[in-house]
């Protein structure tokens, strides 16, 4: 017998244990050193899961990693800027007097949920295509009007994200790759119209944005110039926003960056009242920003879409009725899954029996790499959306397992300023079983109510397994 073998029986046993953390525990209490291995079999042990996984491994008509570094090259590549403002009817791609855009996949007005119900009976109103909630609710069941994705059209909406002709809307150009997006302006918090609020006051405001604040924000923005919203991006996440949820830096920067050409007007005829009353708004809407950063991410990841091959998700939408996603090297198909329950934080009054399910495209921005991906950036923003700072910290971290990269200019100084996870990668989520991290505001499940709260919300599981079998189907050979 070798004196390796009689040195293994006469020094004390060690143990390295990969099964159930009771083993270990058994033998720690018996004296044993035993280090515990955090494992779990690949896609939680999912036969079939497994299978597709080996048959993409071993089998794939293509080379997916190489498909996939060229995704994400062009995510990291992406120059997100703000280049104008304009009206949606005359910008937005495939645009109609009576096309509604709404957030996530394609929904029909029989299945749209109260918040969004409540939005298109805004929206009608707000174009003068309905006098009250009754003729609205009729004209929306009639078939006349159009109900499309804003994903369809270039752009994204917050929460229920609708569009309609009328409104002005950011318009996004990515510089490097000349793709662009677009979004309405930002109303605030509570009442809003895109958490299905239609009562006089919000039409009001709406149209307040229409005639007055959209205009003046049009010229300030030719006075400035194009704004690099990637180096603005990379700026709140140094100074404690992530970019979704906590807009507080955001907003702040965009006014510095406006202020000087807003005051200019004055000069030029404008009227200092008009000009008074913008810089209140945006100074009194922390999420002035949210309609930035989501447009930004959209112009971003999209530069990324059909890309044979790819398996990094470049959409992730609810509608309150679905959650969907879309993969790059499957085009435009959406893969849906019953939109979650949010875990979170209430305003006074309401609770979980007053919520809507998850809704709105502002998951873009987790999308791209912020967001809920960013949360070790913002450990304030517990705060809002319900946990502690250590969760925000652990969030984070957890996602850099479901990811391709650090990016390369969104960094976190409390995470010695490593890049946010970014590429979303499908088999990844598949694999580790790690749902992407996403924060968000909660509406009320009644039209007309408006904003209850805000949290944590989990996408449903079936969405990413029957995209990595649709992306086996496509891609492995028999």
């Amino acid at each position: 017998m070798s004196s390796d073998i009689l040195n293994l029986f006469s020094e004390g046993l060690k143990v390295v244990n990969l099964g159930l953390e009771s083993f270990a525990e058994t033998l720690r209490a018996q004296g044993v050193e035993t280090l515990q291995v955090d494992w779990k079999p690949p896609a939680g042990g999912d036969e079939k899961i497994v299978a597709l996984l080996d048959r993409l491994s071993f089998r794939s008509r293509i080379d997916i990693d190489a498909a996939n570094a060229e995704a994400l090259s062009r995510i990291l590549k992406a120059k997100p800027t703000l280049v104008g403002v304009g009206k949606a009817l005359e910008v937005v791609p495939g645009m109609t007097e009576k096309t509604i855009l709404h957030s996530g996949p394609p929904v029909t007005w029989e299945r749209m949920c109260g918040p969004m119900r409540g939005a298109v009976i805004g929206g009608l109103m707000y174009e003068g295509l309905a006098g009250s909630r009754v003729e609205a609710e009729a004209l929306a069941a009639s078939g006349e009007i159009r109900f499309d994705p804003c994903h369809h059209h270039d752009a994204v909406g917050p929460m229920a994200g609708i569009v309609t002709a009328s409104m002005p809307v950011w318009i996004f150009e990515n510089a490097s790759f000349g793709n662009r997006s677009f979004c309405t302006f930002n109303e605030g918090l509570g009442k809003v119209l895109r958490y299905g609020a239609y009562s006089q006051e919000v039409l009001d405001r709406l149209r307040w944005i229409e005639t007055e604040l959209a205009p003046i924000m049009a010229k300030a923005l030719e006075a400035h110039g194009p704004l690099d919203m990637k180096n603005i991006i990379a700026q709140v996440l140094q100074m404690g926003d992530e970019g979704h949820n906590r807009n507080r830096a955001g907003t702040s920067l965009i006014i510095r960056e406006f202020a000087p050409h807003l005051v200019r007007l004055v000069a030029k005829g404008e009227d200092p009242e008009k000009i008074a009353r913008v810089l209140t708004f945006m100074h009194g809407n922390d999420h002035f920003f949210l309609n930035l950063s989501m447009p930004a991410s959209k112009c971003t990841v999209d530069a990324a879409k059909g890309i044979e091959g790819s398996t990094v998700i470049v959409a992730m939408a609810r509608n309150g009725t679905d959650f969907g996603i879309r993969v790059s090297g499957l085009g435009d198909r959406w893969f849906t899954g019953p939109a979650s329950k949010v875990e979170g934080l209430y305003l006074p009054g309401f609770g979980p029996e007053d919520a809507a399910l998850d809704i709105g495209d502002s998951v873009i921005t987790e999308t791209a790499g912020i967001g809920g991906f960013a949360m070790a950036a913002a450990p304030a923003i517990v705060q809002f959306v319900g946990g502690t700072p250590d969760d925000a910290l652990a969030i984070t971290r957890r996602m850099y397992e479901i990811t391709l990269a650090e990016n390369d200019v969104y960094r976190i100084p409390i995470l010695d300023f490593r890049g946010t996870p970014t590429g979303i990668d499908l088999r990844k989520i598949v694999e580790t079983g790690i749902l992407p991290a996403i924060n968000t505001g909660i509406a009320h499940r009644e039209p007309g109510v408006g904003m209850v709260g805000a949290g944590l919300v989990k996408p449903p599981e079936n969405v990413f397994k029957d995209a990595l079998a649709a992306f086996a189907e496509t891609y492995a050979n028999d």
